[in-house]
Parts: C-alpha cells; sequence; structure tokens
C-alpha cells in the first residue's frame, strides 16, 4: 500500500468552455444539462439517431444545446473538455482525436466529482464484479440505521450528478462503481472504498483481465480512512494485490473480510456471529460483535461477504455496531438475487437470474446442496469447465436453456458425467415453464431447484428480471396445480 501526495481535483471554471458530451442516455442528459446550467458550450455526439435520440436531442435542443446524431467519432471543433458516458470503449475514433488534440476526457462520475462543494458528503465507494447492488444497498441501509442521511448512488441508478447538484443535503453517500465509470474517473478520491472480487468480465472493453483489474483498483486511489478487501479471494490478480499498488493518504489502513474467523485489521465469522477486529480497540486481544448471520437476508456465504464489505465501510465512517446490525435486518434484496420463490413437495425453488456470469453462478451454486440447476443463455464468450468442476458435487441434475447451453452440457459431461442432463432445444415462451416442469422431476425432497443461468437473458427474454419473472411464474403454476 503506498502512500504519497494525493493528487487533488482541480476547481475547473466551465463558463464559456466548449464541453463536448459523448453520448446520450442515462448520464448524458443530465451531464449536458448540468453543464450547460453552469455556462459551458455545450455539444453532444451521438452515435445513434433512433427515435429515443431525437426525443432527448429535441429536449436538450430547446435548451440551446448542440445535438449531433449519428457520428460520436468525430471531435467537435474546438472542444476543451470531452463529457463521456461510462459504456463508450476507450478505442473509440474520438478519445483518440482528443488524445492528439491534448483534449481530456472526464466520466460522470469524474465531472460529478469535479462539481462536488467544499461540504459536500464523503463518499464510501464499492465495485467488483459482482455483489455491488447488494453491498452498497446494504451500506445505505447501514447508515441510515446510524440516523445519517444517505442514498444509494451511481451505477445503482440514481445519478451522481443528482446527488452532487440536488436540493438534498446528504451526511455521506453509498457509491456504487462500475469498472467503465473508473477508467474515466482519474481524481476521484473516497473516503473509504472496497473491491469485493475480481473475475474475467467486460475483457472485450478493457482489452485484458490486467486492464480490466487496473480500473477496479483506481477505486483505491486516494482513500484517506479504509481500502477494504477480500482476503478470502485466491484468484490473481487480488483484491488485496489492487491495496498494495494503491496510493493512499497517510494513515489509511488495509481492512480484510473474511467468511472465517478474521485476524487483526478484518471482518469475518465466530460460530455464526458477524465481528469485527478492525475498527475496535487493541484490535490484537478484541473483537466487536456486530450482528447474526441470520440478520443477512439471505444469509448465502457471498451474501455474507457483501454483508462483511458493507459492515467495513459503515465502520470505517464511524458507524456503531448496533446500526450494523439493525441496518441488515431492514435490508431486503432486489428481485432475482438469490430468492426463494416457493417450496413444493419439499423443493425449494430459488430465483438467482441476476447470475448472469460463471463468478455468480458459482457462488449461487456454492450456497445450496443438493442442487437442480437450471442454466444457459449467452455465454458472452465464457468458458463453464472450472465452474461445473467446482460445483459438480453439489448437483443432483441440470436442465439447460438458451443458445449456448452446449456449452455447459460439454463441460458437464467432462466434469460431472454421473450428472443427469435435460437438454432443452426450444426459445419460445414456455421454454421456461417445461425446463421447471423438468426440473422438478429430477428434484428430490430437500433439494433446491435453482436458477442459476451464468449468461445473459437476451436471447430468450427481454432482461434477467424477465427471466426470472418467468421461473417464478412456472414455480407458482405447480404450486396452484398441486393445490
Amino acid at each position: 500500500m503506498g502512500s504519497g501526495q494525493v493528487i487533488s481535483s482541480e476547481p475547473f471554471d466551465f463558463q464559456g468552455k466548449h464541453v463536448t458530451v459523448a453520448g446520450l442516455g442515462v448520464s448524458g442528459v443530465p451531464a449536458a444539462k448540468a453543464l450547460h446550467g453552469l455556462g459551458a458550450s455545450v455539444t453532444v455526439v451521438n452515435d445513434g439517431a433512433d427515435e429515443r435520440a431525437r426525443a432527448q436531442a429535441a429536449e436538450l435542443e430547446a435548451l440551446g444545446i448542440t445535438v449531433r446524431l449519428g457520428d460520436g467519432d468525430t471531435l467537435p471543433e474546438g472542444s476543451e473538455l470531452i463529457v463521456t458516458a461510462p459504456g463508450w470503449k476507450p478505442d473509440k475514433p474520438l478519445f483518440a482525436a482528443a488524445a492528439q488534440a491534448g483534449v481530456p476526457v472526464w466520466g460522470d462520475v469524474e465531472l460529478a466529482w469535479r462539481l462536488r462543494g467544499p461540504e459536500s458528503a464523503p463518499w464510501l465507494a464499492v465495485t467488483g464484479t459482482n455483489g455491488k447492488t447488494t453491498t452498497v444497498q446494504m451500506l445505505a441501509s447501514i447508515l441510515r440505521a446510524a440516523g445519517l442521511r444517505t442514498a444509494a448512488v451511481g451505477n445503482i441508478g440514481v445519478s451522481l450528478l443528482d446527488a452532487v447538484l440536488g436540493e438534498e443535503q446528504y451526511d455521506v453517500l453509498a457509491v456504487e462503481l462500475s469498472s467503465y465509470q473508473l477508467h474515466w474517473a482519474p481524481s476521484l478520491r473516497a473516503h473509504s472504498a472496497a473491491v469485493l472480487n475480481l473475475a474475467p468480465d467486460h475483457l472485450d472493453w478493457h482489452g485484458s483481465m490486467e486492464a480490466y483489474a487496473a480500473d477496479k483498483g483506481r477505486i483505491y486511489e486516494g482513500n484517506r480512512v479504509a481500502c477494504v478487501y477480500n482476503a478470502d479471494a485466491t484468484d490473481k490478480p487480488s483484491t488485496e494485490d489492487l491495496v498494495r499498488e494503491a496510493d493512499v493518504e497517510e494513515g489509511c489502513r488495509a481492512v480484510g473480510f473474511t467468511l472465517g474467523t478474521p485476524g487483526p485489521s478484518q471482518l469475518g465469522v465466530v460460530e455464526g456471529i458477524l465481528v469485527d477486529r478492525a475498527f475496535v480497540e487493541d484490535r490484537h486481544k478484541n473483537a466487536q460483535e456486530l450482528a447474526e448471520v441470520g440478520d443477512v437476508d439471505p444469509p448465502a456465504p457471498h451474501n455474507i461477504a457483501n454483508a462483511l464489505a458493507a459492515a467495513a465501510l459503515a465502520r470505517a465512517y464511524g458507524v456503531p455496531a448496533r446500526a450494523v446490525r439493525d441496518g441488515l435486518r431492514a435490508f431486503t434484496p432486489d428481485a432475482h438475487r438469490i430468492a426463494h420463490v416457493a417450496d413444493v413437495d419439499g423443493v425449494a425453488y430459488v430465483d438467482d437470474s441476476k447470475a448472469t456470469n460463471t463468478h455468480a453462478a458459482e457462488a449461487s451454486l456454492a450456497a445450496y446442496e443438493p442442487i437442480v440447476w437450471i442454466a444457459g443463455g449467452l455465454a458472452k464468450g465464457a468458458t463453464f469447465d472450472e465452474l461445473v468442476a467446482k460445483s459438480a458435487k453439489r448437483l443432483r441434475g441440470a436442465v439447460l436453456i438458451g443458445a449456448d447451453r452446449a456449452l455447459i452440457r460439454e463441460a458437464l459431461g467432462r466434469h460431472a458425467p454421473q450428472v443427469p442432463v435435460v437438454d432443452l432445444d426450444r426459445n419460445d415462451t414456455g421454454a421456461m415453464r417445461a425446463a421447471v416442469r423438468e426440473a422438478r422431476k429430477l428434484a428430490h425432497a430437500g433439494d433446491t431447484v435453482l436458477l442459476a443461468p451464468a449468461c445473459a437473458s437476451m436471447d430468450m427474454f427481454a432482461n434477467y428480471n424477465k427471466r426470472g419473472d418467468a421461473f417464478a411464474d412456472a414455480v407458482r403454476e405447480l404450486g396452484s396445480a398441486d393445490g
């Protein structure tokens, strides 16, 4: 963990500056409006020119903002700054032209950070391949339980610009940040931050696992109090490696979280109790009880890890132990995240449609045994051998759906040949109903039928929410038919 002078973000006077906003949408439109309100001369460029883009363009043009649809590659003449939507790839010609012209590129997170006032709320920031949203929501619940004015913001759906520029006053913000957002936020300096986990994802955008990890690691730069990392991680680079490489403020500490017994400067689990050995006096001898495992909903291992990470950030901010317990008890997870749908004939049916990659599916499969696994969809370049090898002993059977189900079937054949597999070659609206019925045939009382697809949903469903809804509807049909 390096220590040195922290680069502060210099004030930026937008009055009369020519600013290009790259991309319409959830970040581009509020960014354009905010910059226009600050006196900048704003030009918005956008690749597409569909009906939605034209409607957004008309809204902005009515304010006096220039919008250029159908050409997101050309740098507008006179540009002094680009503010980009986080999803725009770094290799776009627009950014190459900006680099050649010496024009800086910020994301919406960087813009929000620069526009903070001197008395603005500090940021407790969270990133990771999986679990970000749940952890940030848990953190916000804990902060509220401590009587603090807070909000879950960032990649979670509430614009950071709105949080920074709005009239509502906050004591502290719980901030979810994606690797895209961190890539474009060079001067962000959080109070404390956590990287929950690292697994291959979005490599087509970042170019390599090393570049992806480096962008995640940016969240630790300039941390003031705590860099929270996953002490159980075995992959390289690990989140602890990222902490070691970070340049932080003097006195900032590395704080690990583990599902095992914590050492000094860690949070962990002892006999069903979440305990803190980081933010206590004489942490070499003492531990503070925070909550029971049963206070975490649901108490699956990866969700307990999320709770520990949230607790670590809250404790870094000075939150008392009682607020951790009360905040976790008050927290209700979003739909389609290891959500128990129903029990039918002694079999539990669990919807984890949000498990859209192998890392998330592995965590979900580790929470149950024995399992009839419903999986498949769009693999996005993923391979499944490691996932199946690690989970094989837990599987009673598997039902496969979706465009890339053959990849999972082949991995099951190599690493779990004893597991019966139903391969559903259909993608109509009744496919999920059929999958649930086939899973019921394979399941015994005491088993769990688990939808943890390890794949994206867009081959058959509009999104993972629709896929989870279809699963839940099919399960309820089973129950009503029995009734």
